[in-house]
């Protein structure tokens, strides 16, 4: 038997389970709120910029090939500025805790396609250490390439500034919040049908129907007991067989 199921059916569902829907979705989202608000530490973030390009001389000329080849020095140069070689040099002139490892935890280097920019992006709970960790890794990082790759093409292009760096980049409490709306509409309409499908009792006469395939021909209704009347006094009736010649009532 082949079972189907209409919109007006997956309606009447959402219509009876409505309010479970609503109230997880508000649950959702207010956890969602309060997390986002009171418990999640914000993460400011702060970036500086970093220019990869051979110094020439005036007889040599500005070439594809130079280009490509910085561009390839790229690849190299973001490995080192997150070595320890760089970090740790970072960390004695901040005077800041924890290892290497875990500085280059909060460092992302980021290049795009075929370009001699490359940026240094920083995150921190604190806007200005974010900002001190940035220029100096590519403070320090400017210093020790010739030394480490002995070519001198590294140029500071900008500087991170702690009022670029104000507000913070994590967590971002609107948008959370319409995740978990989003999360908990899914999750109450999810419940809702396995609920549903759960539940094989039957209510009315139409699941009878649609079930066993036959009209319903009648319905038993509930009949409430009627309480029985106690202490009820009954009249004094009495019976009187008329005589001969006398009329009843006279």
């Amino acid at each position: 038997m082949e079972e189907t199921i209409s919109l007006r059916e997956l309606f009447a569902v959402l219509r009876k389970r409505l309010w479970l829907i609503v109230l997880i979705t508000i649950v959702a989202a207010t956890v969602s709120a309060v997390i986002s608000f009171f418990v999640l530490t914000p993460v400011y973030q702060s970036k500086t910029q970093i220019l990869v390009n051979q110094a020439k001389s005036d007889e040599q000329l500005y070439n594809m090939q130079a280009v490509q080849t910085n561009i390839q020095l790229i690849n190299t140069y973001n490995d080192i500025i997150t070595s320890p070689v760089i970090l740790d040099k970072v960390i004695k002139e901040l005077k800041l805790d924890g290892s290497g490892q875990s500085l280059s935890g909060k460092i992302q280097v980021i290049n795009a396609k075929d370009s001699q920019v490359v940026q240094i992006v920083v995150q921190d709970t604190n806007a200005k250490r974010a900002t001190d960790i940035a220029n100096t890794t590519a403070s320090v990082f400017q210093k020790e390439v010739p030394k480490i790759m002995n070519v001198d093409n590294v140029k500071v292009l900008s500087k991170a500034t702690v009022g670029e760096s104000s507000s913070p980049v994590k967590p971002q409490p609107l948008l959370n919040v319409a995740i978990a709306i989003v999360v908990g509409l899914m999750l109450g309409i999810g419940l809702s049908f396995l609920l549903e499908y759960l539940d094989n009792t039957l209510k009315t006469e139409q699941d009878i129907e649609n079930i066993l395939e036959l009209p319903v021909m009648g319905v038993v209704t509930t009949i409430k007991d009627v309480p029985k009347a106690t202490n009820v006094q009954r009249p004094d009736i009495t019976a009187r067989v008329p005589q001969r010649g006398e009329t009843f009532g006279s």
